[in-house]
């Protein structure tokens, strides 16, 4: 239960709002909840999935970064081009850690930056010439791709480059795929449209490639991992459980992740959703189109993952769901062994939390395994689906905030004063400044996995090793250095 009385964070939320105009500030408002777990819609409480308000800073992303950081981008062995300026793709190249095997440059590109390098002269002419000889040229010097995307940037939608014409006509003369993803920047809300178009563009270009094909020996058990970016090494850790209580993994993507894999998905059992914000658009259309049914699950913190485990052995026979109950038994006493070591550390800690995609929810088991409490979450592009999934979690009276802004974070971290808060790069270094605890939890701040009974334990350990850090008591953010001085100034002359 929250330190906080409705009454209090109510009133806290009213005295974040004064700073704005009165416009903004009912606009805001409608970002900014008390968690109440008797609404049965989030809808009724806060708003989501809507334009962030010009001149107030977002930490959200585009649909480009949806498409090719995210989607598209792990996807090993093809090439990926940013279409357009130098300065997107150089942006997104190795923007998050999605491990993977293979050798660079030879059958694995995912860190590598292809890009079509628009200068002016594109803008007005056009690039499609361009594109035609860039695509020619990667395959020539990296003959082992499998395919290529094309991911476009703004400046494409602007100037009306037909890339669906382009990847028809060098589909034919490569003989692979080249699929045409219309992620421009500027479409959409956040980079939550860049996953959708993503998955639209898997759908219509390379789903169906093996329809009809009978060449692959299916089994009872086969299942795909879906909207696993492998973060850490996360997809391993999740896929080495699902192997252990007997099922097959056929496909993952898109962390470590292969084209192949995503055409052999139709022909499993079950799809496993990790990070619904990104994948449920594709789980819903194999599911219509193939009858594959899909859930998603959560492998953070072992809470967590023995319900996971035990919802996905229920899609099967006795044999799946004995193996179910063997893995959990199996890492029971490291478990024990995990919370035994670190819950007397960390009992009692409150964590505030913003990201994307799954964690704002998926991690508060795991913080809560550990006898913490989260006491505020967000989504920085999140959809009122995803409130629906959190307010059932979240402690009644605390804080749900969608697309906060930086000045709102940083009021409600004052307030609250929680002892760690876990959120991405761009607020990291704030936070760090005012002596606050801090985990970036979008790639693991390098560390991980933090999936799986193994990843809980690294897990566990991350947040002891930054919460109980000795260096947080010898930080004075600069502005209260100033003030100190100024009170010294103070008394000197009196």
């Amino acid at each position: 239960m929250s330190v906080m009385t409705r009454e209090e964070t109510e009133a806290l939320i009213e005295e974040v709002l004064q700073v704005y105009p009165e416009e903004a500030r009912k606009e805001r408002a409608k970002h900014l909840a008390i968690n109440d777990q008797s609404v049965e819609q989030s809808k009724k409480c806060i708003t989501s999935n809507k334009k962030s308000l010009p001149g107030v800073m977002t930490i959200r992303g585009c649909a480009y970064a949806g498409s090719k950081g995210v989607v598209w981008g792990p996807i090993k062995d093809m090439i990926h081009i940013s279409h357009g300026p130098v300065g997107c793709g150089q942006y997104s190249r190795a923007g998050r850690r999605n491990y993977y095997i293979g050798t660079t440059g030879v059958n694995t590109f995912v860190t590598m930056n292809f890009t079509t390098d628009f200068q002016e002269k594109d803008i007005v002419f056009g690039g499609d010439k361009k594109l035609d000889k860039t695509i020619e040229e990667i395959n020539t010097l990296f003959p082992l791709n499998k395919g290529v995307s094309i991911q476009s940037e703004c400046p494409i939608g602007l100037i009306g480059d037909d890339i669906e014409a382009v990847a028809k006509k060098k589909k034919e003369e490569i003989g692979k795929p080249v699929v045409p993803v219309r992620c421009e920047g500027f479409r959409g809300v956040s980079q939550s449209l860049g996953h959708h178009i993503a998955n639209d563009s898997i759908r219509d270009w390379v789903l169906g490639a093996r329809d009809g094909d009978e060449s692959f020996s299916t089994t009872p058990y086969d299942v795909s991992i879906i909207g696993d970016y492998n973060i850490g090494g996360d997809a391993w850790a999740s896929r080495t459980l699902l192997e252990e209580m007997g099922l097959r993994v056929v496909a993952q993507w898109s962390g470590d992740g292969t084209l192949s894999e995503i055409e052999l998905t139709p022909k499993v059992k079950l799809n496993l959703v990790h990070c619904y914000r990104s994948m449920n658009y594709i789980s819903r259309h194999m599911e219509e189109k193939y009858g594959i049914p899909w859930m998603e699950y959560n492998f953070f913190g072992p809470t967590k993952i023995a319900e996971s485990l035990r919802k996905i052995a229920s899609f099967f026979d006795d044999k799946i769901k004995e193996g179910a109950e063997r893995v959990i038994a199996r890492y029971q006493a490291e478990t024990d062994a995990v919370i035994a070591k670190y819950k007397p550390r960390l009992q009692g800690k409150r964590v505030m939390l913003f990201i994307g995609g799954l964690r704002p929810r998926h991690t508060i088991g795991a913080y809560e395994d550990l006898g913490m409490e989260v006491v505020g979450t967000g989504y920085e592009f999140g959809h009122n689906d995803d409130y629906d999934r959190t307010i059932p979690e979240m402690g009644n009276a605390t804080l749900l905030y969608d697309d906060v802004t930086g000045y709102e974070f940083e009021e409600f971290v004052k307030a609250i004063k929680p002892d760690l808060i876990g959120s991405g790069i761009k607020e990291k270094y704030i936070f760090q400044k005012m002596g606050i605890p801090f985990r970036q939890m979008h790639s693991w701040d390098y560390s991980g996995p933090y999936h799986g009974y193994d990843g809980f334990a690294i897990f566990a350990r991350d947040m002891d090793m930054t919460l109980n850090n000795p260096c947080w008591g010898s930080i004075t953010a600069p502005w209260k250095k100033a003030t100190a001085e100024q009170q010294e100034q103070v008394v000197a002359s009196a």
